[in-house]
């Protein structure tokens, strides 16, 4: 059995899908394990670093890829891609392990399938008890909410917590996050370290208790609608509201914003488009000086004014709308996950041989290409 570590050559993508830690497990289950050349040094794990863990590095990619069973990647893998990214190097039967974008890139899962790729998305690992030490979307979304309040306060013209000087006493910045998942809360609780008042939205009614618990206000719309107590998937995440809701919304949001310093959004909707919570008329409102980070900028941003992997600068409010958050913390970012691919790729094994059980809920729920079939999407 041969796992293949694939380097990535996205513009901004830094991380790896295997850390040196890894290397080493994945040998002790059985695995011969080959990374490619430099593969993690935007993550900052030497070639040497995989040698010392019993890795062989691989200078030609095409090499790697088609001695491989199975290649963990980061990114997907499509037909004009470069690198480990071109889906024409791989052989028939490979397995590729990664964030693949299922939802986003149907085409692209064809693609996989036309071409007998047997494909697993992380994205759509279910959240379940025993499936939290492989969920990839949580460990990078926890960075992500993280990172997303730093860049911030580091554009920030202003002190965030409150400062009792001689000269006068320094207001704490209000800090507003929109959505309360897992970047939600760690943005809350990053934001509360730093001293800011911090005040949080989410459509679920679960999410209040969450967002109080670390300290932060939690905002809501007031809806006379009983069926829209619980907006919440199995999958945990939120639903999409109707036209009545997303009216109350607005408005709600449209009297808060303006107050605030800094704004926060993660709400997303899998597998369609960001929606839209601050609309210009909100932006113009807010004061100069403002920031707003959008984390949902990849599937056409919270805010309409975002530009992917742009700051842009609207009424004196900048906008960042960066699309790899966790990948700016590369070192951490690559450590978690290496951690969650190496604990999926073990439901693959059984008495020393790559097996895949359809009755195991978290490989069949995660697989969107097999034996030429699209599945899952």
């Amino acid at each position: 059995m041969r796992v293949a570590i694939i380097k990535e050559v996205e513009k901004y993508e830094k991380r790896v899908s295997a850390s040196p830690e890894t290397v080493k497990k994945l040998i002790s289950i059985g695995f011969s394990v080959d990374v490619e050349e430099g593969a993690g040094e935007n993550s900052f794990f030497s070639d040497q670093d995989y040698i010392n863990a019993g890795a062989n590095i691989v200078k030609d990619v095409k090499t790697l890829v088609s001695s491989a069973d199975i290649v963990f990647k980061v990114n997907t893998v499509h037909k004009d891609g470069k690198g480990g990214d071109n889906l024409k190097i791989y052989n028939k039967g490979t397995k590729i392990i990664g964030f693949l974008k299922p939802l986003q890139n149907p085409a692209q899962i064809k693609d996989l399938a036309d071409n007998n790729i047997d494909a697993f998305s992380v994205e759509l690992i279910p959240r379940i008890s025993r499936a939290q030490s492989m969920d990839a979307l949580s460990s990078q979304s926890n960075l992500a909410g993280y990172k997303a309040v730093i860049d911030a306060v580091s554009e920030f013209s202003k002190a965030i917590p409150m400062m009792m000087t001689a000269a006068g006493t320094v207001a704490p910045a209000k800090i507003l996050i929109l959505g309360a998942g897992v970047a939600g809360l760690q943005a809350i609780a990053t934001a509360r370290r730093l001293g800011a008042i911090v005040s949080a939205f989410d459509v679920r009614s679960a999410a209040k208790e969450q967002v109080e618990s670390l300290g932060a206000k939690f905002i809501e719309v007031n809806s006379d609608d009983t069926n829209e107590s619980d907006n919440e998937t199995e999958s945990g995440y939120a639903r999409e509201m109707s036209e009545d809701y997303k009216a109350k919304q607005q408005n709600l949001l449209q009297q808060t914003i303006k107050s605030q310093d800094i704004v926060i959004t993660t709400a997303l909707i899998p597998g369609k488009e960001a929606p839209e919570l601050i609309t210009n008329s909100m932006v113009k409102e807010m004061k100069a000086g403002s920031i707003i980070v959008d984390l949902a900028a990849e599937a056409g941003g919270n805010c309409k004014l975002t530009k992917l992997n742009e700051i842009v600068v609207e009424n004196g409010i900048k906008i960042i709308g960066y699309s790899d958050f966790p990948s700016k913390l590369s070192q951490d970012a690559s450590n978690l996950y290496a951690k969650n691919l190496l604990n999926f790729v073990k439901l693959m094994i059984k008495n020393n041989k790559i097996e895949i059980d359809w009755n195991d809920e978290i490989l069949e729920k995660s697989c969107v290409s097999f034996d030429g079939k699209v599945r899952n999407i």
